[in-house]
């Protein structure tokens, strides 16, 4: 079936381009007028005007060596070419008014759909085929199909536009709608079609290097670049292979994907620093710097200027690409430019300055890709939110979320700044054995691993606390360590079996001055870090007001014992520690219905009670202090109650973080504590302590008065940090395995 006059008329209009658009440079063939045309086009009802010229298609068809003919032959020799051919194009004979049932059905790299003639140019602009890389309109057909070698043409064409022979004015030059045309509605015309021509060689450009532009609806934005929308499309594993490939061709040409070194002359960030008074437009021709980053984002405005967003250290800066100024000729340019992906990390030499719009630039020389990612890097319309994966991808997490990388700096300030207290007033860094024969030191479940060569089994630390007397013992009385514990407990918002502290020991100290120096110490820390001892927390997430937490000293002071029975208005019995008094605490936990687990010691029920009742006072940091022995093995009886023991903990929003107390030194009644927690070990409580013989005996030796002193580095992080879950401020957190063992 034939097309209609209509829609064939137009789309060969189109094809032909204006009739008033001035004459071709360079037309490779025959031109024929349309009274040359064989009888089966005028059998299309085509009424073209006696001026024009031949349509492109023929002219494009007419001298390739291709698949589809591979003789020349004029537009009058065109049927029986056709006719004739064996190609993928038609495999039957026909004669040009049978051409578009012949074209209809074909499985060719040229189009896959059904389409009439007027319906050809239309498949052929959006298909993604070897003849054009990108989608095009009908008017941008020539001009895509032209400079491409594809099995359609086997030779490269020049732009052609299809041009009727009228370039000078005349007075009888007729309009569309009727009427004669002015001289300045000529002019108008002369100039859109020169506009149009020049578009048109700029987008065959592009679709060799390919690369796109903005689009006539979007003039005043610059897009990404057609690889970095494929990205978006394309499937994540063959995006990889794909990369892949990439760099193994490469490899196979002699290249090195991997550069060994480059040399950075400065950070991205004292590039920023040194060069952000620059004036809008300025350009220091006489300074060459070399910066490396990793490219977050690629924009084009020409197959021959680029714009990289280039990030580095937690700050960034644009590079500019321009083939003007780049050292690299424009073949080599095109490829390289062409090749890099969002992701890539990449050497830049060039001069500092800033665009005309006054962004700091580097405008570049040389360009290099240092290593390619293989991977498709998220968007920053999505984002890389989703929790679990941000867990266990924390590399993508940290490039693709900036805020994340300013926790890990707060956290290791934190460190800094206990760090840098500590030695100031004369304490000692070591560092202690993480592996031990005895679990020691605090009350927690430990993680249990074997020696091979000793043949036995040992334990990962869960405190550093009993090395540290040990080192008090034998003369060095200021001395401290920062260091990983773990305890085989469970995970939730504030605790990991592995996580970070630091615990000191101060000869001739006691509980009251380790008060004093943890509120000098931390409420100095905040102010340095944030600039106030006050801070806002969102306590209960982004999603909720935050509440203000006040650092200022001094801290709330709370008895342990004594504000219990203050809140729940009951008077305890003297001796918690008997059966007497374990039922009393027993009674109180069923009462509250607080949740208790067996064993039911004495320590483990008093500890629910204070923290159904009393931690939930401590939003602003406050101080549970005097705890009974009982629940304090190592720290030393209260001078002025001997049932009691002067230890504190501190809480800050609900939460420990500081432990510490006057530390026992009588080597007798230590070795007593011991096992009693022995005792409570067998009983089934597991986090009870063992008899350390080697600790004892070194008590036996003489430790002087000391105080001891440990604050969890993950927890202050976190409420630097304004972060609720402690996951957020370790960089690798303990991750329930998944289905695949990861």
């Amino acid at each position: 079936m034939l097309p209609s006059r209509s829609h064939t008329a137009s789309a060969f209009r189109i094809l032909l381009g204006s009739p008033w658009a001035p004459a071709a440079t360079h037309v490779p063939f025959s031109c024929h007028t349309c009274t040359e045309l064989p009888h089966s086009f005028s059998t299309c009802a085509l009424q073209l005007p006696p001026t024009c010229h031949t349509p492109q298609l023929p002219a494009v068809l007419d001298p390739s060596c291709s698949p589809v003919h591979g003789t020349s032959c004029t537009v009058a020799q065109l049927p029986a070419v056709l006719t004739s051919s064996r190609s993928p194009v038609h495999g039957t004979s026909c004669t040009v008014a049978q051409l578009p049932a012949v074209l209809t059905p074909s499985r060719s790299p040229v189009h896959g759909t059904s389409c009439t003639v007027a319906q050809l140019p239309a498949v052929l602009a959006p298909y993604s085929s070897p003849v054009h890389g990108t989608s095009c309109t009908v008017a941008q057909l020539p001009a895509a199909l032209a400079p491409y070698s594809s099995p359609v043409h086997g030779t490269t064409l020049a732009v052609q536009v299809n041009l009727a022979r009228h370039t000078t004015f005349r007075d009888d030059l007729p309009l569309e709608e009727g009427g004669f045309m002015s001289k300045s509605e000529f002019k108008k015309r002369q100039k859109a079609n020169r506009v149009a021509l020049e578009k048109a060689k700029k987008q065959a450009d592009a679709i060799v290097s390919g690369v796109s532009f903005p689009s006539a609806e979007t003039p005043a934005k610059l897009q990404d670049d057609t690889a970095a929308h494929l990205e978006q499309e394309n499937d994540p594993t063959e995006y990889r292979e794909n990369r892949i490939k990439f760099i193994e061709g490469k490899k196979r040409e002699g290249g090195n994907p991997y550069p060994h070194s480059f040399k950075v002359s400065m950070s991205v960030p004292d590039f920023v620093a040194k060069f952000q008074g620059l004036e809008a437009g300025q350009q220091l021709q006489d300074v060459s710097v070399c910066l490396a980053g990793r490219i977050h984002s690629k924009r084009a405005s020409s197959s021959k200027l680029l714009f990289y967003d280039l990030k580095a250290e937690g700050s960034g800066v644009q590079i500019m690409a321009d083939v003007r100024g780049s050292q690299q000729p424009l073949p080599t340019f095109q490829e390289l430019h062409g090749s890099c992906k969002r992701g890539d990390v990449v050497g830049v030499v060039g001069n500092p300055g800033k665009s005309k719009k006054g962004e700091l630039s580097l405008f570049s020389t040389s360009f290099v890709v240092l290593a390619p990612c293989l991977h498709m890097l998220p968007t920053e319309q999505y984002g890389f939110n989703d929790q679990e994966v941000r867990y266990r991808q924390r590399h993508v997490d940290l490039i693709c979320n900036p805020e994340v990388r300013n926790i890990f700096f707060t956290r290791a300030k934190v460190i800094q700044f206990v760090r840098r207290y500590l030695d100031a007033r004369g304490f000692l860094e070591v560092e202690t054995p993480i592996l031990n024969m005895i679990p020691g030191g605090a009350n927690a479940r430990p993680f249990m691993t074997h020696h091979n060569d000793l043949s036995r089994d040992m334990f990962m630390r869960i405190a550093p606390e009993l090395y540290l007397k040990t080192l008090v013992v034998g003369g060095i009385e200021r001395v401290y360590e920062i260091g990983r514990q773990f305890r085989n407990e469970g995970i939730d918002l504030t605790h990991n079996p592995e996580f970070t502290t630091c615990e000191f020991y101060q000869a001739y100290a006691d509980y009251y001055d380790l008060m004093t120096t943890t509120e000098t110490l931390i409420s100095q820390m905040v102010l340095e870090l944030k600039g106030s001892y006050k801070l806002q927390y969102h306590a209960q997430g982004r999603a909720a007001p935050p509440v203000e937490l006040d650092f200022t000293p001094p801290w709330r002071r709370i008895p342990l014992v004594a504000g219990l029975e203050e809140v729940l208005g009951v008077e305890f019995p003297p001796n918690l520690a008997f059966t007497s008094g374990q039922a009393f605490l027993l009674a109180l936990v069923e009462k509250h219905s607080i949740p208790c687990p067996p064993p039911h010691t004495p320590a483990r029920l008093l500890d629910k009670l204070a923290g159904a009742f009393l931690e939930p006072q401590c939003s602003n940091p406050t101080f549970i202090c005097d705890h009974p022995q009982f629940m304090s093995p190592l720290a030393k009886w209260h001078r002025h109650n001997p049932s009691l023991t002067e230890r504190f903990e501190l809480f800050i929003n609900k939460s420990e973080v500081c432990n510490a107390y006057t530390e026992l030194n009588d080597p007798v009644r230590q070795r007593k504590l011991f096992e009693e927690q022995a005792s409570a070990k067998a009983a089934g409580d597991e986090e009870a302590m063992l008899v350390d013989e080697n600790f004892c005996t070194a008590l036996e030796h003489g430790l002087p008065p000391t105080g001891g002193w440990g604050m969890g580095i993950d927890r202050m992080t976190m409420l630097l940090t304004d972060s609720t879950n402690i996951k957020e401020v370790l960089l690798f957190p303990a991750m329930k395995p998944k289905d695949d063992g990861q």
